[in-house]
């Protein structure tokens, strides 16, 4: 994640503060000292400052995973840096990875602890986050199988359909007002398709997960995404103590207090939430409801289970909560930024964005809308999404995993508790692999690299990740880009304001957006009656 990477801005302000980083900088210095000289460890990147590491190298607008690349470049495909006190190794390289994912899988699969994670994540209960052990491998299976399924994944088609129906309808009602009332007769209307886009993807996640709709038109922000968003910058933010643990026992900043205020909030409505599934399940009579969403089919387990006795820690109603905000966090974010960055790249290569819109044409009429049963036609279309998540991967630097083990990387000796991160996006440059590599050509996808998918088997491309960490929400995203994009590309033309390239600018946090939202100018490609109907 790149929020890893971000830089403590906390001051020291107090001698006996001061005293307490001499003495700490004088112990590390003194094992720097003491290396243990009969095993061969990765290069490290020079440049560190002292307790602090490397941190100072991420302060700026540049995002994390190209000054790893940069770093990349001078150290090599693996190397080392320090993040405070976490010892951290930067991978690079698809064989190397490949390596990590295979035959290192299980040994590497630990995730790091983070004081965010725990005070916000249930302590550390979301599966995403959570340690690799019994309570991940049983919330995991739970996800994959219950949850993400294509058949459960099929009985929320008609979600995802009327989101998109939704969008469609409110884009062409946009350009109808605007008609009406431009005295220059303008053909084309502005939208702000960044929040077009981004209200599809959190509809269909929240409504399949919770039944809560998270935009509607005409809605003022309500309290609880106001909540959310609070939390997600709080999740997202490399709090001083996880560079530097002890400082955790000062709170510089209220940081802590901050997020422990924000988590009971948002708790307190999630909480709501699992108490309206409870009533509806109770009001039915017998239990059962016509149409389950994901808090549903968690409770319908955990009826028939009750207290797991392998899960001392958490209860099944904290797994419940745990689990929801996992996938929700992990899916709504990830798939809104996919489908503006691939829109983005289309807009500033029209040539690319006219093959696309004549494949959508040659498959459906001008008459109808595309559904979820055409999406499979779409190949070039399916290529230009891959070709968008090999450049703008929705997190660059996946996740971070941990060595649960000593272990030997590319002949170099790893020792436990080492903190790995997988700079995807320099794998996904590499010039030997990747022809023009900076270039945006959905072609490689139906020639040289025809063969090449997103589940982690080609390591050579890994926007979702691989191994035992994968993603699991690789089809619930897929769905969703290929209807909304079929759709949107389908059913209107698309331009830039003024014929201005877009602005490819990025700013990193929990996952990669663009720095400004997307404007576009828009105007319908099919009769009326169809957006309306």
């Amino acid at each position: 994640m790149e929020f890893l990477l971000s830089l403590p801005t906390n001051t020291i302000a107090t001698t006996s503060f001061a005293v307490l980083l001499l003495y700490l900088c004088l112990r590390i210095f003194t094992n720097v000292l003491k290396p243990n000289k009969s095993k061969t460890s990765p290069p490290q990147a020079g440049g560190a400052w002292p307790l602090i590491g490397h941190l100072h190298l991420f302060r700026g607008p540049q995002p994390p995973h190209i000054t790893l690349g940069k770093m990349a470049d001078k150290h090599g495909p693996i190397f080392k840096i320090k993040l405070g006190v976490r010892p951290t190794l930067v991978i690079s390289d698809s064989q190397i990875a490949k390596e990590c994912f295979t035959t290192h899988d299980k040994i590497l699969a630990g995730r790091p602890a983070y004081v965010a994670l725990e005070i916000m994540g249930y302590n550390n209960a979301m599966f995403g986050f959570s340690p690799y052990g019994p309570y991940w491998r049983y919330t995991r299976k739970l996800a994959t199988i219950e949850l993400l399924s294509n058949k459960r994944l099929e009985t929320f088609k008609h979600i995802r359909e009327s989101e998109v129906k939704n969008a469609m309808k409110e884009m062409y009602q946009s350009w109808v007002v605007h008609n009406k009332s431009a005295s220059g007769h303008s053909n084309h209307v502005s939208v702000d398709m960044s929040k077009i886009l981004g209200d599809i993807s959190s509809n269909v996640t929240y409504r399949a997960m919770v039944g809560k709709v998270y935009a509607s038109k005409g809605e003022e922000d309500v309290r609880w995404k106001q909540v959310l968003s609070e939390y997600m910058k709080l999740l997202s933010n490399f709090s001083s103590c996880d560079a530097l643990p002890f400082l955790r026992w000062f709170d510089f900043g209220g940081l802590e207090k901050s997020m422990k205020r924000t988590f009971k909030e948002l708790d307190n409505y999630v909480e709501e939430w699992l108490q309206e599934h409870r009533k509806k399940r109770s009001s039915s009579g017998d239990g059962r409801i016509v149409v389950e969403d994901f808090m549903d089919v968690m409770l319908s387990i955990f009826d028939n289970v009750g207290e797991h006795e392998n899960f001392t820690d958490y209860s099944p109603h904290t797994i419940n909560k745990a689990t929801c905000m996992s996938l929700l966090l992990g899916a709504s974010d990830t798939t809104k930024s996919t489908m503006i960055w691939c829109l983005s790249l289309l807009l500033n290569h029209p040539d690319v964005l006219k093959k696309v819109q004549q494949e959508l044409d040659a498959h459906i009429g001008p008459e109808t809308l595309v559904n979820e049963s055409d999406v499979k036609s779409f190949v070039y279309l399916d290529a230009v999404i891959k070709e968008t998540l090999r450049l703008y991967s929705p997190g660059p630097l996946g996740l971070p995993h941990e060595a649960m083990e000593d272990c030997t990387v590319a002949g170099y000796h790893v020792p436990a508790g080492t903190q790995l991160l997988f700079n995807q996006w320099k794998m996904h440059q590499d010039p030997n692999v990747w022809e023009d590599p900076s270039e945006f050509k959905p072609e490689r996808f139906l020639t040289t690299h025809k063969d090449i998918d997103f589940r982690g088997r080609h390591f050579e491309y890994l926007p979702f990740a691989s191994g035992r960490r994968i993603c699991p929400g690789i089809s619930f995203a897929h769905q969703i880009l290929m209807l909304s994009l079929a759709n949107m590309l389908h059913g209107f033309d698309f331009t830039t304001p003024n014929g201005e390239p877009v602005d490819m600018a990025q700013v990193s946090g929990g996952t990669l957006i663009r720095a400004t939202p997307l404007e576009a100018l828009i105007s319908p490609r099919l009769p009326g009656h169809v957006y309306m109907g």
